[in-house]
């Protein structure tokens, strides 16, 4: 009988000219991958470790399996190269039974540094390097379920809900197989015997009154058993369900309306990197369950097969994707199709995955050219080809114009916009799904990323845009939740982030190597308060939030108090004593005067949260990015506006001989700062040109505010421009 045997201890590891004994999971980038810089560790480190005693009977065999390796592995069995995979978040499996002697060493060099061949290279997230999930050693009878290179499911399983009023479904089972003859299958009490051919064996079940897998209403699993005439056996699990995308009425779910709103996640962890437990995900799924949300979509890349599990037990639907992103490379298509394959192959089996995604922001540093659109279609035909059951989709810069070619080749469409966030103002997002909707009814278009940087230690009573803070995240995703709610004809909708991630390239909003996007902190500690807005418009359990509670130093006389809530009225105590009771929304206003130490609560039909508040003269330092504290008349003097002041249009400073080279050198610096790939887009045309319109409404004092320019920057700015004359 084949047997598998857990290889996860033991290793020693070998970074430059230090060794220490390691345990897998493991990543060499868990610190300064996170730190900021842009100047983690990307290179090559060995691993190596000695396989336990391996007895094989005549016609058996011994293959490792690699359950995600970072970025690139060469395998190599007592000196000898056996193997080589590229791609550093797909399973990969190595046969090592020649090689093999009395006493065996496995030795794996991992390399994640820069190169022009394998994807990411180019991205908004730190890419670690390391063995950094599961490898183990498998020994397989002479007559064993196939264990191909690619990682492909031994059983795959087809199941289509031929008539969803009579819940009637086929159920096509394909057993790939080495050495065997027949397969015994097992499905719902029904037992088919099939006959091997070209090592595929095949049976077709017919299930009356099935039970559906319905979403995260009643994730529904059934289990089909393959088994060989040794007695070994295979069990998987899998739902039957209808996934449908409709120009009008959105994601539908066994036939029924059933909007997608929900979050993007990466997969790292603060401290940990990307060598995170079951344990872990399991939290990370309990967080965006407690919000409500019912999709998520698995960002830029595989993610592990236990977190596709939990999903398939918990009824999340799920966009699945590679991480053909940022940057099309001339050399790198074949790495394309090869992580499209070990994508689906793999994961062909999970009911929860209702789109593969062929690729994120392709065109935010290329331009859109034959080569670009035909590794598009080749994507596009290779999904299809391996799996006919499921759609493709694309994730769009928001630069990219809505006429563009590149938008016919996936069968539905998403868009990430940063209206009211990088630039322009939160209407824009509106606007701009109104005339993609109207100009192409017949399209399926959702909402592939939209989001605002917070930091919950920075608090204001006057958020703008660019600030870093809680309070305009919230601001943001009020909107951004309200207009969402409005247009239901998105298929599908994605914060961007459910947490905060690693970006090292990374350096604003008060922290060094994080995207702080996230409506959970990077740690899992903090839910910031957006997190309970959402919880407020997805959430069926009743609840209330007193917003702000990080915001304790007041300084203004009238403080406002928001408080998010899926329940109709909520009533607001100031120290014990009703001051308000209102009906409303989900979001609820109220205006509190205050003097010194207030005990704030919401109360809502028996639940209740409560806040503490003091007034101060002053405004906290410590809750805003240094120096930029908002001043009244902070220009020195009366403005000569003969000449230019950071009071002037953008877009007509730009456009100025002597204005325009100061402007774009301070634009420049803003983009080093969000990391490579804003340094890497920034001359896009594309983005020039949106930005050219978005400045058209922007003076250069908030185009600098929202690059997180301090006050003494502007001053001294605006003391340049008072020296060059308007002509």
């Amino acid at each position: 009988m084949s047997k598998m045997i857990v290889l996860n201890t033991d290793w020693i590891f070998t970074k430059q000219e230090h060794s220490e004994s390691v345990t897998l999971p493991h990543t060499w980038n868990a610190i300064d991958g996170q730190d900021g810089g842009n100047d983690y560790y990307r290179g090559t480190c060995i691993y190596t470790k000695k396989l336990p005693d391996i007895q094989l009977a005549e016609g058996d065999r011994a293959v490792l399996q690699f359950d995600g390796v970072a970025m690139t592995a060469v395998v190599f069995l007592n000196g000898k190269k056996l193997a080589e995979h590229k791609g550093g978040y797909s399973t990969f499996r190595v046969d090592i039974t020649d090689a093999l002697q009395d006493a065996n060493t496995l030795t794996v060099e991992v390399d994640n540094s820069d190169n022009d061949t394998v994807y990411p290279q180019k991205a908004d997230f730190t890419f670690y390097g390391g063995i950094y999930r599961d490898v183990t050693l498998n020994i397989l009878s002479a007559t064993h379920f196939a264990m191909p290179e690619n990682g492909a499911v031994p059983v795959k399983v087809t199941p289509v809900v031929t008539d969803l009023e009579k819940r009637r479904c086929e159920v096509t089972v394909e057993a790939f197989t080495v050495g065997a003859k027949m397969v015994k299958f097992a499905l719902d009490g029904q037992m088919v015997s099939a006959p091997v051919e070209n090592d595929i064996a095949k049976a077709v079940f017919a299930l009356e009154n099935v039970h559906l897998w319905d979403g995260v209403n009643d994730p529904y699993l059934y289990t089909v058993t393959a088994q060989l005439e040794s007695g070994e056996t295979q069990s998987v699990r899998f739902g039957c369900r209808k996934f449908e995308v409709d120009p009008q009425k959105g994601f539908l779910l066994n036939g029924r309306e059933y909007p997608l709103r929900g979050v993007s996640r990466h997969q790292d962890r603060k401290g940990v990197g990307v060598a995170i437990t079951k344990e872990m995900m399991e939290e990370d799924l309990a967080l965006i369950l407690e919000m409500g949300a019912n999709t998520i979509r698995l960002a830029h890349y595989q993610h592990a097969q236990a977190f596709y599990d939990l999903c398939d037990e918990k009824g999340l639907v799920i966009w699945a994707e590679i991480p053909y992103i940022t940057m099309h490379m001339h050399n790198g298509r074949a790495n394309t199709l090869t992580q499209m394959e070990e994508l689906i192959v793999q994961n062909y089996n999970h009911p929860c995955i209702a789109v593969w995604g062929l690729s994120n922001e392709i065109t935010a540093a290329s331009p859109v050219s034959e080569e670009l659109l035909e590794n598009h279609r080749a994507l596009n035909e290779l999904a299809h080809r391996l799996d006919p059951t499921r759609p493709t989709t694309m994730a769009n810069v928001f630069m990219l114009e809505i006429t563009n070619p590149i938008l016919e080749i996936p069968d539905v469409n998403s868009y990430n916009l940063y209206f009211g966030w990088y630039l322009g103002d939160l209407d824009q997002n509106d606007a701009f799904f109104d005339e993609y909707h109207t100009k192409y009814p017949d399209r399926c278009i959702g909402f592939s990323e939209y989001g605002a940087d917070a930091n919950p230690a920075y608090q204001t009573s006057s958020p703008e845009r660019g600030d870093y803070t809680e309070t305009y995240q919230c601001v943001y995703h009020e909107h951004m939740a309200k207009m969402i709610a409005e247009r239901p004809w998105l298929w599908a909708t994605h914060v961007w982030n459910m947490f905060d991630f690693a970006a090292d390239g990374r350096d604003e909003g008060g922290k060094n190597g994080e995207n702080q996007k996230g409506l959970v902190t990077f740690d899992r500690k903090i839910k910031k308060d957006a997190f309970y807005l959402y919880k407020a418009y997805w959430s069926k359990e009743p609840f209330v939030h007193t917003c702000g509670s990080r915001y304790v130093d007041r300084a203004e006389d009238v403080t406002e108090v928001k408080v998010y809530s899926n329940l109709a009225e909520v009533s607001l105590y100031v120290d014990g004593r009703l001051q308000e009771t209102k009906q409303g929304d989900k979001v609820f206003t109220f205006q509190v005067p205050i003097t010194g130490k207030h005990s704030i609560e919401a109360r809502a039909e028996g639940y209740s949260s409560v806040i503490l508040i003091n007034k101060v003269d002053k405004p906290n330092p410590a809750y805003a990015m240094a120096n930029r504290q908002e001043v009244n008349n902070w220009f020195d003097g009366e403005l000569d506006e003969t000449c230019w002041s950071v009071k002037d249009n953008m877009a007509a400073a730009m456009a100025d001989a002597k204005v325009g080279p100061v402007l774009k050198q301070i634009s420049d610096k803003a983009a080093a700062s969000r990391g490579d790939v804003a340094a890497a887009v920034k001359d896009n045309p594309a983005l020039v040109a949106m930005m050219q319109r978005a400045m058209q409404r922007m003076t250069i004092e908030s185009m600098l505010k929202q690059a997180g320019a301090s006050i003494e920057d502007i001053k001294q700015l605006n003391r340049v421009l008072q020296g060059i004359s308007k002509e």
